[in-house]
């Protein structure tokens, strides 16, 4: 760490979604920010990985201060046949075990005072399909596919937690954003007045808008340290550093919105804000006809998920509730 409180931080994933709004955000806070490629380097901001072949030249990433882990295969981009379910489970467990194995093994050489934290990429898959009733982070596991995945994802980060690195499980919900994920699949439809809710809509979908995700990653960067003060626009704490200890958080951290909607809420509020109806939904059989098992375990699953280990530490939500997200994400 720099003396103006700037970290070294190491980013996998960094040209989906949400890799492309992170990096760009981290830099401009003054951070060096490294990212993991698959392809030769391009600069000395790439370090080049392999998870699959279990490949990370451990010296690369031997003084990081930080992690924050993205990569994996997309749920819902292809059919859940046999191979693409192996994909999916692979891509999560290999890269999460080579990253955390790596800063392990680089814990030893960095003093007391030089913690190293892994922010971990989850979802909130882990809850399965919940019932009616919130759940939080203390929430056992639920059954099913993702719900396996996630947990045999968890368990990946198992070494650098037991290296003494800080980690933090981000079980993330679907995040607002016109580039990608649910949203953007849906908004060419609403725009042509032809949307409407998913199944039958009475399913909880626990949100969260792209620029409180990255605000709770920041948050979540510098959460070691006791905070001096808290911007209100980001939800960063300023003061703090992630080399101090202080009320440090670790485990599992629920990344969506403290107001979850209903399916059928979430497509008034969509066609209200771009002033379209919403009344053609989509039926189940039509979604399995599409994506197959992911629209039972993905798309129509029930999770009304709460986000009490951010607001229990303070984190202020830019874009708590769903109307006012949505105006934000599409006035740009």
């Amino acid at each position: 760490m720099r003396d103006d409180g700037a970290v070294r931080i190491v980013v996998s994933g960094a040209s989906g979604v949400l890799g492309s709004a992170l990096v760009p955000a981290l830099r401009a806070d003054g951070h060096e920010v490294i990212t993991l490629v698959r392809r030769p380097p391009r600069g000395p901001d790439e370090v080049r990985w392999n998870p699959g072949g279990g490949e990370l030249d451990r010296a690369a990433l031997g003084d990081v201060d930080a992690a924050v882990h993205l990569a994996g295969a997309g749920i819902g981009d292809r059919r859940w046949t046999a191979d693409y379910r192996r994909e999916i489970l692979d891509s999560r467990v290999q890269g999460t075990r080579l990253l955390a194995t790596t800063l392990a093994a680089g814990v030893p050489a960095r003093s007391a005072a030089e913690p190293v934290v892994l922010l971990s990429s989850s979802a909130v898959g882990w809850y399965g399909t919940a019932a009616d009733d919130p759940v939080d982070e203390s929430a056992p596991a639920g059954t099913g596919f993702l719900a396996d995945i996630v947990r045999a994802w968890e368990e990946s980060a198992t070494p650098a937690a037991e290296a003494g690195v800080r980690v933090c499980l981000l079980r993330t919900g679907p995040v607002l954003a016109a580039s990608g994920g649910i949203l953007a699949r849906q908004l060419p439809l609403f725009r042509l007045g032809v949307g409407g809710r998913l199944g039958s809509g009475r399913q909880w979908v626990s949100w969260i808008g792209l620029d409180d995700w990255v605000a709770a990653v920041r948050f979540l960067l510098a959460a070691g340290a006791a905070p001096d003060t808290t911007d209100a626009a980001t939800g960063m704490t300023t003061g703090a550093s992630v080399t101090e200890r202080g009320r440090a958080i670790a485990g599992p951290v629920n990344l969506v919105a403290p107001c979850p909607v209903t399916g059928a809420e979430f497509a008034r509020a969509l066609g209200a804000v771009l002033r379209r109806p919403a009344v053609l939904p989509v039926p189940r059989l039509a979604l399995r006809a599409v994506v197959g098992e992911f629209a039972d375990e993905g798309v129509l699953a029930s999770q009304r998920v709460v986000p009490r280990v951010l607001t229990d530490a303070g984190f202020q939500f830019q874009h708590p509730e769903l109307a006012g997200a949505l105006r934000a994400l599409l006035a740009r």
